[in-house]
């Protein structure tokens, strides 16, 4: 949850509001442009954010669930021996900056893993491993202090407080208790703390031992990246930066004290044995200890249940059973379509029409502020809007939740979008999507000059031809080339011109072809056996556009006779007649 300031006090502070005060003043000082006017409010006030699409809602990637709130040192990585005024004046909680810049060595891998990895697969985002750091502390005091194994398992589990609604959000399990050991509520799990309902979508499998798990730092720290880099964000761009951080734990102070630990990483770090680094105190929930659990050996303390004596009355309820909030998530029946057209897209664009899905009660009355998660299904490389799979949105005052757009991959055929609603098991929507080959409507021939060639001679240019789809570039779009026999029999000529196989084999039929990012297929070399005439080239493509050209194969032209002299043209006059000549 996002706790106010007044919850998070050092020892030594004068008040609680000189501590606030000077809290908040230092994570200012400490985080230029963080503090973007209202890009971000306390989580538990409802309030939305900048992050689109949900991003922002209650639920995060922790549930918003209680986080540590030590801040860095006021001076570098390379600081002074004593303490600075300003920094005494609030307290000493954080070591100083040497021994704090130090990070785990395990834990530091992994980081800096994930940023390689999404350098590759989303270089857009241009992650820096220092916000994972920075999270990392913030979340779990790396790991409790690099509290791993060599494979970056953590030996002791990290856990949240279970998320009962109790101080803070009411998140119901979602994964029957295989992560965090609780089959009623959800808890935030290990290095990076997510909650196990978004864990189900966002995990990822860092150290390529084919499992996702939450509790190896490996794993936590790839999901983390991959979950920051949604939506296109770029976080070399501040905005957008303080819009994913958002969307981590939807708090100003949150964001403020993330991008603190970022400078501060960023000024300078080094790596430490795992299990020696420095473990942070102070937590938002106002807890103090090195756990990031409820128990201080990293277990997780149970609720004790009381059995009632024999004599006494047998209640109506069950004492056991608690008293669940009433939410709005606990109204929702089933969910409905709310309009989505066809979903049709062609290889590479984007379906032109959103999902829209409505939320209601058994009565049919709609339902606002809950979680409708949207899931793509199936053998395809389609994606919503940022290349996730996964997107979770909240319905809108008339109940409706609008999925992000859907991207279309190179893969054809049908999948499907499964809308459910999260922390609850009610009827959802299922909505079937079809990505269609690419194609092109119109051929066009680029060659401006006539394609001739002698008996047995090769073509001098190559046939070329320009592709489009409802006047735009058509590419990659799939062709097919036939030397046809006439304009009414379009079986394969067996005379004429050909193209060569790679063993020099004449062919008169090219599949396989497919239009550059241009729109232009260019043809391999024409050749030409001893038939002359005039032979057609059919070339289609996928989507049924036709290209008719003719190709003409002539024997070449006999040298003109030179002009005739004065003297022969006198001699070849009427005048000249030959017994005139031969008189003379």
């Amino acid at each position: 949850m996002a706790a106010q300031f007044g919850k998070r006090l050092r020892k030594g502070a004068a008040t609680t509001a000189a501590a606030a005060l000077a809290v908040a003043a230092l994570s200012a000082s400490q985080a230029p442009g963080a503090t973007t006017g209202d890009t971000g409010r306390q989580a538990n006030a409802g309030a939305s954010t900048s992050a689109p699409d949900g991003a922002g809602a209650a639920d995060g990637a922790t549930g918003n669930s209680p986080y540590y709130t030590d801040l860095p040192p006021l001076n570098s990585p390379n600081p002074s021996a004593s303490p600075t005024a300003s920094s005494s004046s609030i307290g000493t909680a954080v070591s100083r900056g040497a021994a704090e810049a130090g990070i785990p060595a395990t834990v530091l891998d992994a980081y800096k893993k994930a940023e390689a990895e999404l350098r590759s697969s989303k270089p857009g985002c241009n992650l820096p491993w220092q916000l994972l750091a920075a999270i990392g502390k913030v979340e779990s005091g790396q790991a409790r202090g690099g509290d791993v194994d060599a494979e970056g398992n953590t030996l002791h589990r990290i856990l949240g407080p279970q998320l009962d609604g109790n101080g803070f959000a009411l998140i119901a399990d979602t994964d029957g208790g295989k992560y965090d050991g609780n089959s009623q509520y959800d808890q935030a799990v290990g290095p990076m703390q997510f909650i196990p309902s978004t864990w189900a979508w966002a995990g990822r499998d860092g150290n390529g031992d084919g499992v996702k798990d939450p509790n190896n730092v490996y794993d936590a720290a790839l999901a983390a990246g991959h979950y920051l880099c949604r939506y296109g964000w770029d976080l070399s761009v501040q905005a957008d930066m303080n819009s994913a951080i958002l969307s981590y734990n939807n708090s100003q102070d949150y964001l403020n004290l993330v991008l603190s630990w970022y400078e501060f990483y960023r000024k300078g770090t080094h790596s430490v044995p795992d299990g020696t680094g420095t473990l942070p105190s102070h937590r938002s929930d106002g807890s103090t200890g090195s756990g990031s659990d409820s128990g201080s050996d990293g277990s997780t303390t149970k609720p004790t249940k009381t059995t009632p004596s024999p004599d006494a009355p047998t209640p109506s309820t069950p004492s056991t059973s608690p008293t669940v909030p009433s939410t709005a998530t606990d109204t929702v029946d089933h969910l409905e379509d709310a309009g989505t057209a066809t979903l049709t897209a062609m290889a590479g664009d984007a379906f032109g029409k959103q999902i829209s899905t409505r939320a209601e009660t058994i009565a049919g009355r709609v339902v606002a502020k809950i979680r409708v998660r949207f899931t793509i299904v199936g053998d395809t490389d389609a994606t919503f809007a940022g290349g996730e799979s996964v997107a979770t949105v909240i319905t809108d005052s008339k109940g409706v939740a609008v999925a992000p757009a859907l991207q279309a991959g190179e893969k054809t055929g049908d999948f499907t979008v499964h809308a459910s609603v999260v922390g609850r098991t009610v009827k959802g929507v299922d909505y079937d999507a079809t990505v269609t080959a690419r194609a092109a409507d119109t051929l066009a021939l680029a060659n401006t000059t006539a394609l001739t060639c002698t008996p047995g001679g090769e073509f001098a240019d190559q046939v070329q031809a320009k592709a489009t789809y409802q006047g735009a570039v058509a590419d990659k779009v799939a062709a097919t080339a036939t030397l046809v026999k006439s304009a009414d029999d379009t079986s394969t000529n067996d005379k004429g011109p050909y193209f060569k196989d790679a063993d020099g084999n004449a062919v008169r039929t090219l599949t396989d072809l497919q239009t550059d990012a241009n729109g232009l297929l260019t043809l391999p070399k024409l050749y030409a056996d001893d038939s002359t005439g005039t032979f057609l080239l059919r070339i289609t493509t996928t989507g049924g556009a036709t290209l008719t050209v003719e190709l003409t194969v002539a024997a070449a032209d006999s040298s003109p006779s030179p002009s005739p002299t004065a003297s022969e043209s006198a001699s070849a006059s009427p005048s000249a007649s030959p017994s005139a000549s031969a008189s003379s």
